[in-house]
C-alpha cells in the first residue's frame, strides 16, 4: 500500500510538470576529446573521441552516446550507449543500455554467452547543493564469472557542483555497495573520488572552447588518474 501510494505520488508530480515543461523539441549534438577514458573510478581506454547526440521534448529524452579509441591501444574499445531518461523537477529517471565490442562485435546479438550489452537502471535527485543517484544493471552481461549468476551490480554517487575562481566545478563520491566482477570488487568499496573544472575559452565572439579537466582517485584499486580535454558543441 505504501509502495502504491508513492508510485501515485511520483505519476502525478511527473504529469503536473511534464504539463508545464517546454512543449518545443530540442536537440544537442557534441563530441568530447579526452586524454584517457575513465568512467566511475575505472580505466576504460586511451585517447578517445566521444560524440553525444541528444533529442529532449517534456522531461523526456533519448541519447546516443559513443566512445571510440584513437590511440590505437589494445584496450581501445569501441562502445556505444543509447539512453532513456525523464526529468522531472530535481528528479531524474532512466534506463541505460551499454554495448561495447570488448566480447562481441555483434550490436544485435543479445544471448548471455557473449553480448555485449549491459541494461542499467538509474534514479537520481538533485537538490541543489548536492546531488545523489543509484545505478544498478538489470539485464545483459553482468554475471559473477565464477557461479554465472546475476550480480545485479551497483553504484551509488554523491555529486556537488560549484562555482570557483570564474570556473565551474564538481566534486563527485562513488561507491559500490556489493561484490561485482563487473566492477572489479569484492564486496563494499569505494571506486571513485574526483573533482572537475571546466572552463570556456572565448575564441570569437559567437564560439568558445570549453576545457575541462579532472583528477579522479580510486582507492579500492590503489589507482590516480588525470583527465584533461575539450567539448565541440555543433547545436
Amino acid at each position: 500500500m505504501i509502495l502504491k501510494r508513492f508510485l501515485i505520488a511520483i505519476l502525478a508530480i511527473s504529469f503536473t510538470s511534464s504539463s508545464q515543461a517546454q512543449s518545443k523539441i530540442e536537440g544537442s549534438l557534441k563530441a568530447d576529446f579526452v586524454s584517457s577514458y575513465i568512467w566511475r573510478g575505472l580505466h576504460l581506454g586511451h585517447v578517445s573521441l566521444q560524440p553525444e547526440l541528444s533529442v529532449g521534448w517534456k522531461g523526456l529524452s533519448l541519447t546516443a552516446w559513443g566512445n571510440v579509441g584513437l590511440s590505437g591501444h589494445k584496450d581501445d574499445n569501441t562502445e556505444i550507449n543509447l539512453i532513456l531518461s525523464y526529468q522531472t523537477g530535481g528528479l531524474s529517471l532512466g534506463v541505460i543500455d551499454y554495448w561495447n565490442d570488448e566480447h562481441d562485435t555483434r550490436f544485435f546479438y543479445f544471448k548471455k554467452d557473449g553480448t555485449g550489452h549491459a541494461f542499467e537502471g538509474y534514479v537520481g535527485y538533485d537538490f541543489g547543493p548536492v546531488g545523489v543517484s543509484w545505478q544498478t544493471f538489470f539485464a545483459g552481461n553482468d554475471y559473477q564469472e565464477a557461479d554465472g549468476k546475476r550480480t545485479f551490480s551497483s553504484y551509488l554517487e554523491l555529486m556537488a557542483p560549484f562555482r570557483l575562481f570564474n570556473c565551474d566545478w564538481e566534486a563527485a563520491a562513488g561507491l559500490v555497495p556489493w561484490a561485482s566482477d563487473y566492477y572489479s570488487t569484492n564486496g563494499f568499496s569505494v571506486t571513485n573520488f574526483s573533482l572537475h573544472v571546466t572552463k570556456d575559452i572565448k575564441i570569437t565572439d559567437s564560439f568558445s572552447l570549453p576545457l575541462f579537466a579532472r583528477i579522479v582517485a580510486n582507492p579500492a584499486s590503489q589507482d590516480m588518474y588525470f583527465v584533461a580535454g575539450f567539448t565541440l558543441n555543433a547545436f
